[in-house]
């Protein structure tokens, strides 16, 4: 018996953005979701645009498993996460032991195809950067939604998560938020 993937289910269960009024609550299925999806679109537009060969599946599926210790470690919010030094280095322990717990929940003959999924260890350093930009990405896109919606709350987050996508000068990043980014501010009667 596996507990493995109904601990990986219980991802709906953990709200993100805890520290903000949210007019619509995210979960933690809903942003892998999202940032799978970008991560995928920046792999892509990589190698078709830019002569890259990213293997834009891998991508995508680290990007499903790139918050899931967060299953037992709950949602550190930023500010507190990076506060410090001392902090992040513990709060990085604190993951990798998750991550261990999490993958001790699998089969024995499975735990070498999942471990680096959950530890992000053994992957390729810019496949994990173009994961990592989508991550970013996505926490914009949020921004983007709730102020779509009316609230303010996040305006400030939107202006430091644009600069922080920026400052990664990852090309495939640029380009999503200069072709695709702007969209997301629109209705479904623009749409």
């Amino acid at each position: 018996m596996s507990k493995f993937f109904a601990m990986i289910s219980r991802m709906k269960y953990i709200n993100r953005w805890g520290l903000m009024n949210n007019k619509r609550t995210e979960n933690l299925s809903e942003h892998s979701l999202e940032v799978a999806i970008v991560a995928h679109c920046l792999a892509t537009l990589g190698n078709v645009r830019l002569g890259k060969n990213l293997d834009a599946d891998h991508i995508a599926v680290m990007a499903l498993f790139h918050d899931c210790t967060e299953i037992i470690t709950g949602d550190m919010p930023t500010p507190i996460k990076y506060y410090n030094d001392d902090i992040k280095n513990s709060y990085k322990k604190i993951e990798k032991m998750a991550a261990k717990e999490l993958a001790d929940m699998l089969p024995k003959d499975m735990r070498s195809v999942y471990e680096p999924l959950l530890n992000e260890v053994g992957n390729n350093d810019y496949e994990r950067k173009i994961m990592k930009a989508a991550d970013k990405i996505s926490a914009y896109l949020k921004c983007v939604d709730e102020i779509r919606m009316g609230n303010d709350e996040f305006v400030k987050a939107k202006e430091k998560l644009e600069k922080a996508v920026k400052k990664l000068e990852i090309e495939e990043a640029d380009i999503f938020m200069e072709e695709f980014a702007p969209e997301y501010g629109l209705s479904l009667y623009e749409l």
